[in-house]
């Protein structure tokens, strides 16, 4: 065994950009389906308006570039390789925080994020707000390793960012941050109490309201209960799939690039705060990036998984409210919000609470200055 850290620069084969042209190129559509708007999945208009950019304009070597500038390096832990950016601050006294992504996120959704949190006095804050980031991929998902067993679960994963955080050297004290699977990997190594982990800041939180919770719920929470049934009820198709059959959707995933365009897209649709028009407040060039971040290493199959593995195990974390020091942005367009009274039961030592007047599930791409925000704003009285 080795505790090797290596650089890891990505290098796409041109052949295989020119495969990717190939297959978009010879894209079988379906017809348009029976309605206009989203309520059956992406429409065709959508999707082919982001081929078509992705076809004539989309250029990969620009993200390729980014993430070989942002210390693109891998390590082996647990049999798995883990591919991460390692991104040091120019403070001396900068504070590790490592971003957690999920799906159908990726290591360049908190590109805008990088900057302010690694160097702030360059952008309007105060040196003492400084961070180095550590922003890993899940195994199975970009260019980190694919399991060949089952088990990888929220568990096993935060086990692993545990060890990545000692061997870069920062298990004295560190913070973590995540999103959607990222948000539960993060709940899970404030459960685990993690060496060195200092405080946690999430912006979904997995939980269940309970039944009293719903008889009591306030206006403002009734309205959270109505979206979280309305994603349950008609736009949690994929999660359903992927908990108990995600090899079926892979081999489309593996072959299509359309089909997994449409599939990760069908995300960005729902669940962003745009009206069902992500590239409103995405641009569409970052919404190829990350499906680019699926189709280049085959992880349209393996990412999956994670949710099969995680609906075996229950993700292997403890219950109990979260222990450690924690913050919370309920951002309005998120599927899954909590009130502040709903999140004081669930966290021991909640620091910060905050409801951002725009944004979404993918909150690092829709609205990075805010979440920025609240990341300082959570760990100031622990630093």
């Amino acid at each position: 065994m080795t505790d090797a850290i290596t650089p890891f620069p990505i290098r796409v084969a041109d052949t295989e950009l020119a495969d990717l042209a190939d297959r978009l190129a010879r894209t079988r559509w379906p017809d348009a389906g029976t309605v206009t708007d989203g309520s059956q999945g992406p429409t065709l208009p959508a999707i082919r308006s982001l081929v078509k950019r992705w076809q004539n304009e989309y250029d990969w070597r620009i993200a390729e570039a980014l993430i070989n500038a942002s210390g693109s390096s891998r390590t082996v832990i647990d049999g798995i390789g883990i591919h991460f950016l390692h991104i040091r601050s120019p403070e001396p006294d900068a504070v590790p925080l490592l971003l957690a992504h999920g799906w159908p996120g990726s290591i360049l959704e908190f590109r805008e994020m990088v900057a302010p949190l690694t160097d702030p006095v360059a952008h309007g804050g105060d040196a003492r707000q400084a961070f180095h980031l550590v922003i890993p991929s899940m195994p199975g998902f970009g260019f980190s390793d694919k399991p060949t067993e089952p088990g990888w679960n929220v568990a096993r994963v935060a086990g692993a960012y545990v060890e990545l955080m000692r061997r870069l050297g920062y298990g004295a004290q560190w913070f973590a941050q995540g999103g959607d699977w990222g948000a539960a990997v993060v709940s899970a190594l404030a459960h685990m109490r993690a060496p060195g982990l200092s405080g946690i800041h999430l912006n979904m939180v997995l939980f269940r309201p309970t039944d009293q919770e719903v008889a009591e719920a306030s206006l403002e929470e009734q309205a959270m209960l109505a979206a979280m049934a309305r994603y349950e009820a008609e736009q949690s198709g994929y999660m359903k799939l992927q908990n108990t059959r995600p090899q079926s959707v892979g081999f489309a995933l593996a072959d299509s690039p359309v089909g997994l365009a449409a599939w990760t897209y069908a995300l960005f649709q729902d669940v962003s705060d745009s009206g069902g028009e992500p590239k409103r407040v995405i641009p569409l060039d970052h919404i190829i990036d990350d499906i680019m971040l699926y189709w280049l290493p085959n992880a349209g199959a393996s990412s999956a998984r994670f949710y099969w593995d995680n609906a075996r195990t229950q993700g292997g974390m403890p219950g109990g409210p979260v222990p450690l020091p924690a913050g919370v942005s309920m951002f309005p367009g998120e599927a899954l919000r909590l009130s502040r009274r709903w999140a004081e039961k669930r966290f021991a030592d909640l620091r910060h609470y905050n409801q951002p007047e725009r944004g979404g599930h993918f909150a690092a791409m829709e609205n990075p200055a805010a979440l920025v925000d609240d990341i300082r704003a959570t760990f100031a009285s622990k630093r």
